[in-house]
């Protein structure tokens, strides 16, 4: 088995896919919107991370 985890370590891979971006936010609800029933959400922190094909290259 640790022969063939070995081999990975040398191995040439292509990855073929959709280059995405990922932006997850996080807040705070108060209050929801009149006009439709959304909330409206105070930004407390926001993280930004790969998506798509670029997280499996990540």
């Amino acid at each position: 088995m640790w022969d063939i985890v070995q081999r990975f370590a040398s191995a040439k891979v292509a990855i073929i896919g959709d280059l995405m971006l990922d932006i997850y936010i996080q807040g705070d609800v108060n209050r929801v919107s009149p006009e439709a029933p959304v909330p409206i959400v105070r930004r407390v922190s926001e993280r930004v991370v790969p998506g798509g094909a670029a997280n499996v290259a990540a």
